[in-house]
């Protein structure tokens, strides 16, 4: 037990690494950084490591891109709400077309519409008026590059057979 739980530890380390540094690979769409690296771990978290670890990933790698100015405060409702959703969907259904779809639904839908109190309360008024609006859109955009980028790497370490070792050893 204590073996496999440091495998899942030592695996959500190293995607939370590969998600702050994969956040300098961001772009600006109104008033967000669109990382879409985030999306991939937090859709690999959940094929591999399950949504509470997904969850403790996203929040980590946000913490740490918001400390060093990687990111903003978007990044916790922009990562957090699709870890959830794509972790439970994976959980429930091991169909992977419905968890990048859970991805795409939680961080564009759920993290969009959070990040409007989020910018009203520590961003202040003036952000708060377009983040309604300006949120949604961009957190779609990312959050379909960081899938359609997960999809393809998922698909390629099923084929190859390393997805399903993967799992296996992490389960024991």
């Amino acid at each position: 037990m204590k073996h496999q739980n440091v495998h899942k530890l030592a695996l959500a380390g190293i995607f939370c690494a590969i998600a702050v540094v994969g956040s300098l690979f961001s772009f600006p769409m109104f008033g967000s950084k669109c990382a879409p690296i985030q999306h991939m771990v937090n859709i690999l978290c959940a094929v591999l490591l399950g949504p509470w670890y997904g969850i403790g990933v996203a929040f980590a790698a946000s913490l740490i891109r918001n400390l060093t100015g990687l990111g903003s405060l978007m990044a916790f409702p922009g990562s957090m709400f699709g870890a959830l959703l794509c972790g439970l969907a994976y959980a429930g259904t091991r169909n992977l077309p419905l968890t990048l779809i859970a991805e795409v639904f939680g961080t564009s839908i759920l993290g969009g519409l959070c990040a409007y109190p989020v910018a009203i309360l520590f961003m202040g008024q003036a952000a708060g008026d377009i983040a309604f609006y300006a949120y949604i859109v961009p957190f779609l955009v990312s959050t379909a590059a960081g899938s359609i980028l997960s999809g393809v790497l998922v698909y390629a370490l099923r084929g190859t057979g390393a997805l399903n070792r993967m799992q296996k050893t992490l389960s024991h």
